[in-house]
C-alpha cells in the first residue's frame, strides 16, 4: 500500500488533486484509516491513476473520463479518445481559418496586401424569392453558419415536392431579434417571374433598395466576416448609416458546398447620415 504522498508522486499528480478525484468517485482510497484519516492506495490502482492523467493530458474532462473507465474500459478509452479527436481537429479547423483572416489582415494594414474589391453604391431593383427562415443564436459566421445548411435542405425539399425550380442566384438576409442576440437567417432561391406558392416555403419579394452598398466576397465563407466588417468600416467611412436587413447574393455558388470559386455580393441598404 502506498501512501497518499507516495502514490500522489508516482502518478506525477498533487496530493490536492487526489483529494478532489476522491470526492468525485473518480478514484477512491484503497483504505481509509478510521482514527487518522490517512488514505492508502493499492498496486492495482496506479494504473487507473496514470490513465486519469493520460486523458487529461488530452484535455478529456474528469466526467468523461469516468464514463470511459467504468464497464468495458478498452471501448470506453477508444470512444473518449475518437471524441477527443473530433473536437481537436475542428478546433484547429476553426483556429487556422481564424489565422488566415488574422494574416491577410495584417497584410492589409501593412500594405502588401490591397482589397480586389472596391464598395459600390447603386439602386436594387425588388425581387421575388421563395424563402424560409431559422433562428441563429448569436451573431457571426460561427452561429449562422451551422443552422444555414439545415434550412437550405428544408428549402430544397419543399420547393422540389412542389416542382418549382431552384433558380440561383440564392439571396439570404439577416434581421436582429429585438431584445435577444438571436438573429433570424432567411434562405432563399429567386422565383420564376409567376410565382406560386406552396407549403414549407413562402414567397417573398424583397424592395427596391435605392441606395445599396454593395462589396465581392470571393472564396468560401471563412473570410465572410472580415469581407462584412470591409463594408460596413467602408459605409461608416463615406457619411452612410445602414437602414435595414443585409443581404447575400450568392453569384456563383456551384452546389451547397463552399468553395474557393464562389463569389457572393454582400448588400447593405444606406442613406447619408443627417
Amino acid at each position: 500500500m502506498y501512501t497518499i504522498g507516495e502514490f500522489a508522486a508516482f502518478g506525477r499528480v498533487s496530493v490536492r488533486m487526489l483529494r478532489h478525484y476522491d470526492a468525485i468517485g473518480l478514484l477512491e482510497p484503497a483504505h481509509v484509516d478510521e482514527h487518522s484519516g490517512y488514505r492508502r492506495y493499492s498496486s492495482a490502482q496506479l494504473q487507473r491513476l496514470l490513465r486519469i492523467v493520460e486523458l487529461r493530458g488530452y484535455g478529456i474532462s474528469l466526467d468523461r473520463i469516468a464514463v470511459a473507465l467504468a464497464g468495458d474500459e478498452v471501448g470506453g478509452l477508444h470512444d473518449a479518445l475518437a471524441e477527443r479527436r473530433a473536437e481537436l481537429a475542428a478546433s484547429v479547423a476553426d483556429e487556422t481559418a481564424r489565422l488566415a483572416r488574422l494574416e491577410r489582415r495584417l497584410r492589409l494594414l501593412e500594405g502588401t496586401e490591397t482589397m480586389s474589391d472596391t464598395i459600390e453604391y447603386r439602386t436594387v431593383e425588388p425581387v421575388t424569392v421563395y424563402a424560409t427562415s431559422t433562428v441563429a443564436h448569436g451573431m457571426g459566421p460561427e452561429n449562422v453558419g451551422p443552422v444555414v445548411g439545415p434550412a437550405i435542405a428544408r428549402l430544397d425539399d419543399a420547393l422540389t415536392s412542389a416542382g418549382r425550380p431552384l433558380i440561383e442566384p440564392g439571396i439570404f438576409w439577416y434581421e436582429p431579434i429585438e431584445g435577444s442576440d438571436d438573429l433570424t437567417v432567411h434562405v432563399s432561391y429567386t422565383a420564376e417571374p409567376e410565382p406560386q406558392p406552396g407549403e414549407g416555403y413562402d414567397v417573398v419579394t424583397l424592395p427596391a433598395i435605392a441606395t445599396m452598398a454593395t462589396l465581392i466576397h470571393r472564396g468560401d465563407m471563412t473570410g465572410i466576416g472580415q469581407s462584412w466588417s470591409t463594408l460596413v468600416d467602408g459605409i461608416v467611412a463615406e457619411g452612410y448609416r445602414i437602414t435595414g436587413p443585409t443581404r447575400e447574393v450568392y453569384v456563383v455558388a456551384d452546389g451547397h458546398e463552399p468553395s474557393p470559386d464562389w463569389v457572393t455580393e454582400l448588400q447593405a441598404p444606406v442613406e447619408r447620415e443627417a
